[in-house]
């Protein structure tokens, strides 16, 4: 197993992750009181393995007809474009 990989695939998701839609609608789901924190925990859970099992099919897909360097740069420009996006709508 490399253990670098999966460090470095697990920094980056947490830091993605940190503050982002998915964070706060498990944020406004916790804090009912009427409902289980353990529910939600797993809810959120079973939803993130979910997106990111799809996240992992689509991109073994990819790799098989576009070259991974390509993906890689389409990615990059992608979240380039995400943050001026944001960066002027705010």
């Amino acid at each position: 197993m490399d253990l670098k990989a999966m460090f470095g695939v697990f920094i980056t998701i947490f830091l993605a992750e940190l503050g982002d839609k998915t964070q706060l609608a498990t944020v406004l789901y916790a804090s009912d009181r009427e409902v289980s924190k353990l529910l939600v925990f797993t809810g959120a859970s079973l939803a993130l393995i979910a997106t990111s099992a799809i996240g992992v099919f689509a991109g073994n897909l990819l790799s098989q007809y576009i070259n991974p360097e390509y993906i890689t740069k389409i990615a990059g420009v992608g979240f380039v474009l995400i943050g001026v996006w944001m960066f002027f709508k705010s």
